[in-house]
């Protein structure tokens, strides 16, 4: 579990309630629903979201914090800069561990880190579907840094990638 992901599902005011009613003690649903007077529904769905990032443990038994978990993400709070030392600043800035950790406002800028995706995400003359650009998108996009449709649209604004009829291209 990363820092971005611990955060991301903490975001949530419930999940959030959830969590910190686990934390203080309670081992089943009910408890939970008790202590923070959310509906059983609501309980479920987050016990199982906090279950699933990693967070809690005995989704179907008795509910406690996963310590180790939460240690680990502490430990590794901020993915290493696997960039080689004479890249490009802009990617040096924007990239950590080869995920997007933001998109730059200044558009020479943003230009560079696009065409850094295009090359290492498309291969020029191939034409891919929109399902195929969107998943090869989205793993630039787990840290959160930003979203695979808005890559999608700057590569196209920029005309790093056509379209046409939904089928994508690399010129």
């Amino acid at each position: 579990m990363t820092a971005h992901a611990l955060a991301g599902t903490l975001a949530d005011d419930g999940r959030r309630r959830i969590f910190a009613a686990i934390v203080l003690g309670a081992t089943s649903a009910t408890e939970v629903a008790e202590r923070t007077g959310l509906p059983a529904r609501v309980v479920l769905t987050g016990v199982r979201r906090l279950a699933d990032a990693g967070l809690v443990t005995g989704a179907d038994g008795s509910l406690a914090v996963d310590e180790a978990s939460l240690r680990a993400a502490a430990r590794d709070s901020r993915p290493a800069d696997d960039a080689e030392p004479d890249a490009d600043p802009v990617l040096r800035t924007f990239l950590r561990a080869g995920v997007l950790v933001g998109l730059p406002a200044q558009r020479s800028r943003r230009r560079v880190l696009l065409a850094h995706i295009a090359e290492r995400s498309f291969e020029p003359g191939i034409r891919y579907p929109e399902r195929a650009v969107d998943n090869a998108l989205k793993a630039w996009c787990a840290a959160a840094g930003s979203d695979h449709a808005t890559l999608r649209r700057y590569l196209i604004d920029e005309r790093l990638l056509t379209r046409e009829h939904g089928i994508y291209q690399r010129p």
